[in-house]
């Protein structure tokens, strides 16, 4: 980093802020998670940080994701009731330079970096080198990305917003739980069902269409319940929802060709172990018609590494970000 001084890198989501620095060496060291919802806004969790591990020398440059659209110099979070301004926020942690970009940019960009042992494969297929990968991953929302070659060489992480495009049911039954989703919320995205609050909107959708009386659970009870199979609606909310994010990566390759491969990111897939293999995940995504053939040729795997996004961020900071 420039003249010894270590940078910030942070990714934040949703429900948690996850920090680290990274030095000379460009490993992130000092990995810390806070709760987002301990903190009024990013700045004052970012200076909690730093409290915590008081570099010395501090910080001059940083590269953040946030789980929102980055457009222009001020932020909004989806899924958070933070704002900021990219000026504000590089005065008020006094760097020198600042970058923000969409938290499935990051994934994306970490990719590349990642082990053998970090992945695991879900299904068939061969990755094509240099063709399109294409990265998904529910947690608090749905983040989408993509990653193509660069002229030149090098790698262009794409920042999209493709986990707010319209849900497609694919049967009788999705079709129903997808009109009790409507009711409710008038347009349903992918996030409303592929997320962790939309495995809580399932249960209830599932629960309403059969007509059943039901609480709202938290996602980790849905997910606890199903894996424990205790829990019926909880089990097919589950189902349904590994389903559903089957359709949307089938989607997304199709969109991408991401002959390359499609990639799963986040807490909650990494924490279905068996049940996503046994779930009609891949089946769903290779279910299109006439290019069954093209998906079964693509391999999908689930990303087991923790904070790889930082890796991502990592990678941005060495491209001069």
């Amino acid at each position: 980093m420039s003249g010894g001084r270590p940078a910030l890198i942070a990714d934040i989501g949703g429900t948690n802020a996850r920090f680290a620095l990274v030095g000379s060496d460009g490993e992130p060291t000092g990995t810390r998670v806070l709760a987002c919802a301990d903190y009024p806004g990013l700045a004052v969790a970012a200076r909690a940080y730093l409290d915590l591990e008081r570099p010395d020398p501090a910080p001059d440059r940083a590269a953040i994701a946030v789980a929102s659209p980055v457009v222009g110099d001020r932020i909004s979070m989806t899924n958070r009731d933070w704002s900021f301004s990219i000026p504000e926020l590089r005065a008020a942690l006094g760097l020198g330079q600042l970058r923000v970009v969409n938290d499935f940019t990051a994934q994306a960009l970490a990719v590349p970096r990642l082990d053998a042992g970090e992945t695991h494969r879900i299904g068939g297929g061969t990755a094509i080198s240099g063709a399109p990968i294409a990265i998904l991953g529910p947690g608090t929302g749905l983040g989408v990305s993509g990653l193509v070659e660069a002229p030149g060489g090098g790698c262009i992480a794409l920042a999209t917003e493709g986990g707010h495009a319209t849900l497609a049911p694919a049967d009788a039954r999705e079709r129903a739980v997808v009109g009790a989703l409507a009711a409710r919320f008038g347009h349903v995205s992918i996030e409303r069902a592929v997320s962790g609050p939309g495995l809580g909107n399932l249960a209830l959708a599932i629960a309403a269409v059969d007509g059943l009386d039901r609480a709202a659970l938290e996602p980790d009870e849905v997910t606890t319940r199903a894996l424990a199979d205790v829990d019926p609606v909880a089990v097919e909310a589950l189902s349904m929802f590994c389903a559903m994010l089957g359709g949307a990566a089938g989607n997304l390759a199709l969109t991408l060709g991401a002959r390359g491969g499609v990639y799963i990111g986040g807490g909650i897939v990494r924490r279905l172990g068996g049940f996503l293999e046994a779930s009609p995940f891949r089946a769903r995504f290779e279910d299109k018609g006439r290019f069954r053939d093209y998906l079964s040729a693509i391999p999908t795997s689930v990303i087991t590494a923790e904070n790889s996004a930082l890796r991502g961020l990592t990678a941005l900071l060495e491209q001069g970000g």
